[in-house]
């Protein structure tokens, strides 16, 4: 495992060699996330408006699938559009549909080029007419590639998903297609709009934001969380190298002990509960 030495050591390599480094460690995640903030900050630092910040944007998704191709990583998620994007200026939400058609339109062979497939998870019935046809078109035309899956969380929210999933369960049970004995993580997991695909092992933030913002609560639940002070139309591969660097050097336990303290005495559950033992340990006072 990476010390704070050693990720510092990455850093001060060149852009190939940072590459062949976090290749040769070895231990890539499957999934990565990213939740792509910072697009309106960038474009207020610049003196432009909000939207000319969502435009550039697009340049660091082109940038980050192209890395994540080279890198193998199997499933990128791009948190593109959440429910409570809808709250917000009517100009500006018009345009986000209109760069996402026009992203679509202008990446599709690119995309297919790279062997990249693409899915789409939310309430997509809830795209404007002319984007959702786009999107679908897309998403068909580039079905039969079998590299990167990019996953556009388009109309997405986590708590909503969570209540479509488990509306989802309550009508199977009660159509009989499932009993209570058979409800597990995995059938209710079946109901989410991230169905078939692996939970994320490493989810970045960018722009310093340290939350998660109704992002794949159900699925992120033993991520690694990275919080990058980078503004989303500033994101590169070189970020996203040093991200997964920083995943390489954690140990990731899902509850159980670390390695160097699951000994043969971990088990041992002898005096456990003996009080007169925990009072020599703690040496407390009766």
């Amino acid at each position: 495992m990476a010390t704070s030495h050693d990720l510092k050591a990455l850093a001060a390599l060149d852009d190939d060699a940072l590459r062949d480094s976090v290749v040769g460690r070895g231990g890539l995640p499957r999934h990565v996330a990213v939740i792509m903030d910072g697009n309106g900050r960038w474009a207020r630092k610049r003196f432009l408006p909000r939207v000319a910040g969502h435009r550039a944007g697009r340049h660091a998704v082109k940038r980050t699938v192209e890395a994540c191709g080279r890198l193998g990583i199997e499933v990128l998620t791009l948190y593109t559009f959440s429910q409570e994007n809808f709250n917000r200026p009517e100009a500006e939400v018009k345009a986000l549909w209109h760069f996402l058609q026009e992203s679509l339109l202008a990446e599709r062979d690119e995309l297919d080029r790279r062997g990249v497939r693409l899915v789409a998870s939310g309430a997509v019935d809830r795209l404007p007419a002319e984007a959702r046809d786009a999107l679908q078109a897309a998403i068909d035309s580039l079905a039969d590639n079998d590299g990167l899956v990019l996953n556009l969380a388009l109309a997405y929210g986590g708590r909503q998903e969570i209540l479509c999933a488990a509306l989802d369960l309550a009508r199977r049970l009660a159509a009989g297609e499932l009993v209570v004995q058979d409800v597990d993580e995995e059938a209710f997991a079946q109901g989410l709009w991230t169905a078939g695909l692996p939970d994320p092992d490493l989810v970045i933030r960018t722009s310093g934001e340290a939350r998660l913002s109704n992002f794949l609560l159900w699925q992120a639940a033993y991520a690694e969380l990275l919080i990058t002070p980078v503004l989303w139309p500033d994101f590169g591969e070189r970020d996203l190298l040093l991200a997964v660097a920083d995943y390489q050097s954690r140990e990731r336990r899902f509850g159980k002990l670390p390695d160097h303290e699951a000994g043969p005495a971990a088990g041992d559950s002898t005096g456990l509960l003996d009080p007169a033992r925990w009072k020599r340990l703690l040496r407390t006072r009766p």
